[in-house]
């Protein structure tokens, strides 16, 4: 019975990490599509509804890293701070979830905040103390929640539709999307 559920968690990743770097794609050709619609977030948010809390890490962690090796996007070197981005979505998601009493609205929301901050500290890292730029909280901020604007817009309407979508159309059966 173990084994099938640790299954089912590879599974599950393989396919939202798949999609991670297969739904990017289709916003391509739309110039700065990524950071307006934030494709690669939603598979991984998903992953935090679907999978343990680790899976759901390493789900936003390799992502984005299978995706540059695959299409050169996120160029280095946001590359490492959307894997602290997306791993904290992933493992933040799955703990609230299943800590909220699978309130899916609370854990996405607060999920989505604390992969913000960590975005925030990592740009810091990344751009002030390894590269030596100045870092400008505001402007990284305004990328971050206004640019974001239309992606965070889509992850709070799609994502609660599609965690109740699966679970009520699995409701009752053996394997049900439940991390």
């Amino acid at each position: 019975m173990k084994k099938t559920f640790e299954i089912q968690q590879l599974v599950r990743a393989s396919l939202l990490i798949a999609l991670g770097i297969l739904l990017p794609q289709a916003f391509h050709g739309i110039k700065e599509a990524g950071p307006i619609f934030l494709p690669m977030h939603i598979p991984v948010l998903l992953g935090g509804f679907f999978v343990n809390p680790i899976i759901a890490l390493l789900i936003g962690v390799i992502t984005p890293i299978l995706s540059h090796l695959i299409t050169g996007m996120p160029p280095i070197p946001f590359l490492y701070v959307m894997m602290l981005e997306l791993g904290a979505y992933g493992f933040f998601t799955s703990l609230l979830y299943k800590h909220t009493k699978k309130n899916v609205y609370l854990s996405l929301v607060l999920s989505m905040l604390i992969g913000r901050v960590v975005n925030i500290v990592g740009n810091y890292v990344v751009l002030h103390m390894i590269l030596g730029r100045p870092f400008k909280l505001p402007v990284v901020a305004t990328g971050l929640f206004v640019k974001g604007l239309p992606g965070i817009a889509i992850q709070l309407v799609l994502i609660p539709l599609i965690v109740f979508g699966v679970n009520r159309a699995l409701k009752g059966r053996v394997g049900r999307f439940e991390g």
